[in-house]
Formats: C-alpha cells, structure tokens, sequence
C-alpha cells in the first residue's frame, strides 16, 4: 500500500440522512460514518458529496442544490429554475473538484422538461457563485461524475438511456476561464479514472468491449473485446463495472446468462500498460456493481445493513 495515499469521503442515504465515511488507507471492514447529516426537512436527495474537512454536505434534489453546515445551517442554495414538476426518469447529480473549491452539478434539464438542453454548473463551493455553464448537446437521465486527482478537471458521463451515453470533461484554468471538452464518442461510458490521472477506462455502451484511454487527450490505449477475455460474445458483455485497483491493474468486469436463464459474472485483472490478462479475481460480493476498486489494493462492498466495507487481497497492489 502507499503510506502517502490520502483519505477519500464517500456518502450513503439512509433514513433520510446523509451518513459520510472517511475510507482512510489503514481502516479495512466495516466503516463507521465519521459524521451524519441532515438535509432540510422535505428534502428527498439525489446526491451528495461531503467536504474533506467533514463540514459541509452539498446535495441536490430535483430542483434545488444545497449546502449545509454539520448543524444543518443552509450555507447557500441554488434552485433549477423553472420549478419542475416531472418525478421520474432525471437525476440531478453533483462532485466536488479534488480541491474541494467547486462543485460541478449536471442538470438533466430536457427531461425535467425544464428547458431545451442539459446543463453542467460550476459553483464556489465557499459562496454558492457560479462560476461556469455549459450548455449540452444531451437528453440525459443522469450523470456520473469523476474528479480527477491531479489536475482540477472533473469527468462527466451522461446516461442517455438506449440513445448511449456522452463524455465530456471541464476544467477552470488558472485565469478562472472555464475549459469545456466533449469526447467524440457516443457510445462509451467512463467507469473510472487511474490512481496518478493519466489514463481512464471506459466500457462500450452496447457491452462489447473494455477500452484504456490516455488523459486528457481520450486517445485509445488498447482495447479488449469480450472474445479477448475467452468468451463466447454472443452470450457475453461486459459490465459497466469495475475499475482500477492499483495503477497498473484494473478490474474488468464480464457476465451473461446461463442456459438456465441464471445471470453470472466474474471479475477479471488487466495490465493498463500491456493489456495483458492478469487472471481472475474474487471480489466478495452479491452482484456485478457492489465492488468498487479504490486504487490502492482494495475495493469497497457493501454489507448486510447498508455500510460500505473495505477489503483487499494482500497478493495485490502492495507496491
């Protein structure tokens, strides 16, 4: 493991609160939530993130994000205007730049019926100002986001349901001048980002494949196709799952249905420099998204009663 590696803050809903957990590099099991918030009463959160400090908690609902103090004291809040009235089928997401000095929220906004194209907002994290806004060649339902840990971009994924999905990246310079990039590829979603910033995974929306790209220009490293694995593709894809469990090998996901119609998937090692196939590895978990690799050796599941668990296998990413 690296000594050197900081702690990551990570949240989970439950019970109407915003329960946030420090993934520190020496604690492995079970986490305890290191503070527990409480969004305003009425408040149904989409998402969340917490600053490093644990002071601050930004959330957005469908029409409104939000930053609170640990006492629950509204720091500043922004409202999607128009009002909408549209429940279903859009989720309004939000990240925290690796600094923590913006917050980067993704506004499915067509189809909130709010307007006629997403937006992706930046804002102060201190004042609530915003800062950047990005209109959107999208129709999306919603997005993921990816801080990236070096250079204060942060990665956008756009679901944009049978239609696939778009990747775009943005950046504010020095100068403050925002920078915004969209990647020419509408069928590729981001699953996750190297531990040093200079590559990133991506798997095709139609599951066929798995691709390493390098960053910032999104350039194909190699790519691995389900027949590279040793399966059938008629029968096999790959899961928008996985990621990178150390910086030289990430977790690729495959799975498919037996003739029995029972679903299976199992979880295979890469070499990001080579592409070479590393072998399988055991992840200890229920369904094909519950391991999320952190970089590091170790990945986090979830246990019985909803908190999130690290573990790790010493035979990896001890270097």
């Amino acid at each position: 493991m690296n000594p050197g590696r900081p702690s990551k803050v990570i949240t989970r809903h439950h019970d109407g609160l915003i329960h946030a957990y420090v993934v520190d590099p020496d604690t492995f099991g079970p986490l305890e939530p290191a503070v527990v918030f409480r969004p305003r009463a009425g408040d149904a959160v989409e998402e969340s993130v917490v600053r490093p400090d644990l002071e601050r908690v930004v959330y957005t609902t469908l029409n409104e994000v939000v930053c609170l103090t640990r006492s629950g004291d509204p720091v500043w809040v922004s409202a999607f205007a128009p009002h909408s009235e549209v429940r279903h089928g859009h989720q309004p997401g939000c990240s925290l730049s690796q600094d923590g000095r913006t917050v980067w929220v993704y506004r499915p906004d067509v189809m909130a019926q709010r307007r006629v194209a997403d937006q992706w907002v930046v804002y102060d994290a201190d004042s609530g100002e915003v800062l950047a806004r990005r209109e959107l060649e999208t129709v999306g339902h919603g997005g993921l986001h990816h801080a990236h840990p070096a250079d204060g971009s942060v990665y956008l994924t756009i679901g944009e349901g049978q239609d696939g999905a778009v990747v775009v990246r943005g950046v504010i310079g020095a100068d403050g001048a925002p920078q915004f990039v969209t990647y020419p590829w509408p069928d590729r979603c981001l699953i996750d980002l190297a531990p040093g910033g200079r590559q990133f995974m991506t798997v095709d929306h139609e599951q066929g494949d798995v691709a390493f790209h390098d960053h910032p220009s999104g350039d194909v490293l190699f790519t691995l196709s389900v027949d590279a694995f040793g399966y059938d593709p008629d029968d096999t894809y790959v899961e928008w799952s996985g990621g990178y469990l150390t910086p030289d090998t990430a977790v690729v996901t495959l799975g498919g249905e037996r003739e029995d119609e029972e679903e299976w998937f199992r979880h295979h090692l890469v070499d990001v420099h080579t592409g070479a196939l590393l072998g399988e590895i055991d992840l200890d978990v229920s369904n094909p998204y519950e391991g999320v690799p952190l970089g590091d050796g170790s990945w986090l599941t979830e246990g019985p009663d909803g908190r999130p668990v690290r573990r790790s296998r010493p035979t990896v990413g001890s270097s």
